[in-house]
């Protein structure tokens, strides 16, 4: 029998008579472990794996049983790590196995914006809550009401970008743009465009890459020929680290500036020395966290071995998000559906300042879209090869 029967099945059998999974809560996430996107994938794992660790080193998720002596049971928060290689593809194959498991009442995830604009419609038919720790696109949570991210959309981003090369980086008054021809890249690029038109900075160039391309010549010898001050990057890191050394393998001495699918270390290691200098946006920097986020950091970098990155930290916090909505709504006797919607509503609840979670990115809180509402960008810099904040920032 096919899997997928196999699952609707199994969600037919909970409907009816309810499905409990023992001592577990169980929670998919969802995003790219493989593939040119893996680097995301490692640090979404790592982040969410942190928090869930965190939960049940306290003794897990209460719920509303209680043992012989009064006491409410907690539960075991367990995450089921979907693969979805940051492919469209994947993605309707990973929405629909975690939508139809009975056993897993909502998603963090996707990261890719393509992915979740696919796992969109599945979770909205299905009946299940994702959370998505990384895609921007402006159209990912629109016209659904079980989809929700943590972090600000394309359009924010977009303007911000424009605003900080037009009022911070005044001696550079000429931009090329170069974006990646998917949902997150061209979303991207198209509201960057739009305004800068409003601002009136000089484009004189346009190119577009496909996100398996490795050789970016061509496109660089045509902008080059343009001789721009600066190069936005509106793509993820795999690509922009080759494009930036390309670039000045080619003689290309313009500045660089990436959006935040450039922010992951990975892009160091592409790039090398030719990364030197490049700015880029990002929903958190901890630096900017304070001091839970630090010691966020530290149990990071003690569990791992690594330090972490923004999207780990959105990860975390995503995790934290979905265990407290769980928390709250959690009634033995209800079907998956009632559990999987109760979360859904209580994330939609969460409409004020008032109301938001607090989490190591700072205050999330979501608009009738399921959009988070007044979330900043940061802008970092690559400084003797490393990720550090810029000097200059534009937080007002």
């Amino acid at each position: 029998m096919k899997n997928w029967l196999i699952g609707l099945l199994l969600l037919a059998f909970a409907s009816v008579y309810g499905c409990d999974a023992g001592n577990e809560v169980r929670v998919a996430v969802a995003g790219p472990f493989t593939g040119s996107n893996a680097a995301f994938g490692e640090m979404i794992k790592r982040g969410a794996s942190l928090k869930a660790k965190e939960i049940n080193d306290a003794g897990g998720i209460k719920t509303d049983e209680k043992d012989e002596a009064g006491e409410f049971i907690k539960k075991e928060l367990v995450l089921d790590f979907e693969n979805d290689t940051g492919k469209e593809k994947e993605a309707i194959a990973v929405a629909t196995r975690i939508s139809t498991n009975p056993r897993i009442l909502a998603v963090i995830g996707h990261f890719n914006s393509a992915c979740s604009l696919r796992g969109k419609t599945i979770y909205g038919r299905k009946g299940i809550v994702a959370l998505s720790p990384g895609s921007t696109n402006v159209t990912v949570c629109e016209g659904s009401d079980w989809m929700f991210r943590n972090l600000y959309r394309d359009d924010f981003q977009a303007a911000f970008i424009a605003k900080y090369i037009k009022n911070k980086l005044t001696d550079l008054t000429s931009v090329a743009v170069f974006y990646d021809n998917d949902a997150y890249g061209k979303g991207l690029a198209d509201a960057f465009l739009a305004e800068a038109e409003v601002l009136g900075l000089s484009i004189v160039a346009k190119e577009s890459y496909d996100r398996d391309n490795t050789d970016f010549k061509a496109q660089l010898t045509s902008i080059k020929a343009k001789n721009p001050d600066i190069i936005f990057i509106s793509g993820l890191y795999s690509q922009a680290g080759l494009i930036v050394k390309q670039a000045r393998e080619s003689g290309i001495t313009a500045r660089f500036f990436g959006a935040d699918g450039v922010d992951s270390p990975d892009f160091l290691e592409i790039a090398g020395d030719a990364a030197e200098g490049t700015l880029l946006t990002t929903p958190f920097t901890f630096g900017a966290g304070g001091d839970q986020a630090l010691k966020v950091a530290d149990a990071f970098k003690t569990e791992y071995g690594v330090d972490p990155d923004t999207w780990a930290a959105l990860s975390y916090d995503a995790v934290g998000m979905i265990a407290e909505a769980i928390e709250k709504t959690y009634n033995t006797e209800n079907s998956i559906e009632d559990k999987r919607k109760a979360i859904r509503d209580h994330l939609a609840d969460i409409d004020t300042p008032e109301e938001g979670y607090t989490g190591i990115t700072g205050l999330t809180y979501f608009d009738i879209n399921g959009d988070t509402v007044n979330k900043p960008a940061y802008v970092k810099i690559v400084k003797d090869g490393k990720f550090d904040t810029a000097e200059q920032q534009m937080l007002e």
